[in-house]
């Protein structure tokens, strides 16, 4: 029997996950990884603009939460990879079909973006 969860109930715990999943860098990271394993230099020189402080948190947040593997494959100095996981992997089609969207509705936004340049107004 499965449990039935509302992303917009504040005690839901599908919010951590969709929060997750929305983390600014996590999109960037999983999609970096679909191809396969990746040392943490190969992942930053991949993600241009994230921070090695970021790219940390990131990493340790999505392995914490079963999407991705760390894998020490030992060795001096050591050697380290990071792999999505089965799970990781199950979000590549959805992430691919908002990659999509977001590349294709750019002028759309960056014209809404013009026309609202000088009339920004509080919402709520």
């Amino acid at each position: 029997m499965s449990k039935a969860y509302n992303v917009m109930a504040p005690t839901c715990p599908s919010r951590v996950v969709l929060h997750r999943i929305g983390a600014r860098w996590t999109v960037f990271v999983v999609t970096a990884l679909a191809d396969g394993a990746m040392r943490f230099s190969e992942l930053k020189h991949h993600i241009q603009g994230i921070t090695p402080k970021v790219l940390t948190e990131t990493l340790r947040a999505l392995h914490h939460d079963g999407l991705v593997d760390r894998i020490d494959r030992g060795g001096q100095p050591p050697h380290v990879e990071y792999a999505l996981t089965d799970l990781g992997r199950s979000l590549l089609e959805p992430l691919a079909a908002v990659r999509e969207w977001a590349e294709s509705h750019v002028p759309e936004v960056q014209a809404a973006n013009a026309r609202n340049e000088n009339t920004r107004h509080d919402v709520g």
